[in-house]
């Protein structure tokens, strides 16, 4: 959030009531869809070499021990960065906050909200150091404050939901025998267990099912533990670094906004750990919603568009929190048909399923998040060809390069792919909004752009209008009107 502030030139206060950065690799997972925002800002390949790609899922479960599937480039075609990532928390942390210095901004640590009043132009905020209270004064406040947000308390926000009633664990581990590239999944009829690579040769994340006979002690550590994890994956676990247990909660909050007041990320959606889509997701937050103040601060949009940010972000995660929710319970439910359905038919199912493309570019979209979409949010319009407003603008390369490389400039652009239809680049002219010609080929139209059609994308990498060949070029003009944007270069 601060970042794609600061990046924009919009002044930023960040206070954290922790004494410092986090210090446990916690979140793990980076999927292709942040890479890409983070190549926006131009940091990707900074973040690329300091993780490790994951190459492969191997299951054990019954009789199918060894059985998986291939990541590597999985998304081949599909992003620049068609892997999934590792890239523990606390370095990914520790890296965003080096961005921010670079940038002249310091996180305020150990200080928190007390209390903060709408008062309409304006918030005022009391904020506590740690020795004394002050009041400051801020055009908005957004809440990244986790599950337990201060924000979404003073505005009394619904945090509707559930949680398991299982104990899970999480423990970083080293670990003997394992290859470094590859996900680690166990299942059993009393278990499930993941491993993955963390920072180095023989270091991983163990994430865990606590089994039923443990949950009656008030403590459990990794000792108790050890065995049954040891059994579901097939390795010799050696030092253990950090262990922990936790319940998996899901809940997501009755509204994104009030006034000038945000919430994002574990504030206003917390769920399963499927997927690693947590940290992703809140991510996606941040940079949905910081374009969008910085546009409104440097008096290029009205407040208008501030209100897309929950269109757009909460049904987004609302889906989220039930899918994610239910290939949860597939996983980890105990009853016997779904030990079953765990044992012998997920790992046979998705092992067969993933030997076809098509399952596997629908896997990498869905997991990647390059998938979403913000169709049905009325600020995006018009269609060209399979390509609608509000879509992520589909990834293409060329011998010349690519269509990501102009969307470093955080602005917005207008993409034509082929002879564009007539007028629509003199109305772009006019408006002052960069025009970026790309030849017609076979990679755009295997991406579903449509020879001949104009794109206007926005500065977070995703279509506001698609304008097909045939479609009126004033309709250019009469978007940018209607929403009174100023689509011009910024200076």
């Amino acid at each position: 959030m601060a970042l794609g502030l600061a990046r924009r030139g919009v002044p930023v206060r960040i206070i954290d009531k922790k004494e410092g950065a986090t210090e446990e690799s916690r979140a793990m997972g980076v999927h292709a869809r942040t890479l890409e925002f983070y190549r926006q800002f131009g940091f990707a390949e900074a973040v690329v070499e300091r993780g490790m790609p994951a190459e492969e899922i191997r299951f054990r479960a019954g009789d199918l021990d060894g059985v998986g599937f291939s990541l590597r480039a999985m998304g081949a075609g599909l992003s620049p960065y068609p892997f999934m990532l590792t890239f523990p928390q606390d370095e990914h942390e520790r890296f965003l906050l080096d961005r921010l210095t670079e940038l002249g901004v310091d996180v305020q640590w150990g200080a928190s909200l007390e209390d903060f009043v709408d008062r309409g132009d304006d918030v005022e905020a009391v904020i506590n150091s740690g020795v004394s209270s002050e009041r400051s004064v801020h055009a908005y406040v957004v809440g990244c404050d986790g599950a337990h947000s201060r924000v979404r308390e003073v505005l009394a926000l619904g945090f509707p939901g559930g949680s398991s009633d299982q104990m899970f664990y999480v423990a970083d581990a080293f670990v003997t025998g394992a290859a470094n590239d590859v996900l680690y999944l166990g299942l059993t009829g009393d278990g499930v267990a993941l491993m993955m690579p963390v920072r180095s040769k023989g270091s991983y994340r163990i994430f865990g099912l606590v089994p039923p006979k443990l949950l009656a002690q008030q403590s459990i550590a990794w000792a108790d533990v050890r065995e049954h994890a040891e059994s579901l994956l097939g390795f010799t676990v050696g030092q253990i670094n950090w262990f922990s247990t936790y319940h998996v909660h899901h809940r997501v909050a009755e509204h994104f906004r009030v006034g000038r007041v945000f919430i994002a990320g574990d504030a206003g959606h917390i769920h399963s750990p499927a997927g690693g889509q947590g940290m992703n997701t809140g991510i996606g937050d941040a940079v949905n919603l910081s374009w969008k103040i910085a546009e409104v601060m440097r008096g290029r949009a009205d407040s208008g568009l501030l209100d897309t940010y929950e269109q757009e972000r909460l049904p987004f995660a609302r889906f989220l929190v039930a899918t994610t929710d239910q290939a949860f319970k597939v996983l980890v439910n105990d009853g016997r048909v779904a030990q079953a359905a765990r044992v012998h038919m997920v790992p046979r199912i998705v092992s067969t399923m993933m030997k076809f493309a098509l399952s596997r570019r629908l896997f990498f979209k869905t997991f990647s998040q390059t998938r979403i979409s913000y169709r049905d949010c009325t600020f995006n319009q018009g269609k060209a060809g399979a390509v609608r407003g509000g879509d992520r603008l589909p990834w293409i390369s060329t011998a010349e390069g690519d269509n990501f490389a102009s969307l470093q400039s955080l602005s917005w652009q207008l993409h034509t792919y082929g002879q564009p239809a007539s007028g629509v680049v003199e109305q772009a002219d006019q408006l002052k909004l960069p025009v970026y010609r790309f030849p017609w080929g076979e990679a755009a139209e295997h991406a579903g752009l449509q020879r001949g059609a104009s794109y206007l994308v926005r500065p977070d990498g995703y279509v506001a209008l698609a304008l097909g060949p045939a479609d009126s070029a004033d309709q250019l003009t009469r978007f940018v009107e209607r929403r009174h944007l100023d689509v011009s270069q910024p200076e």
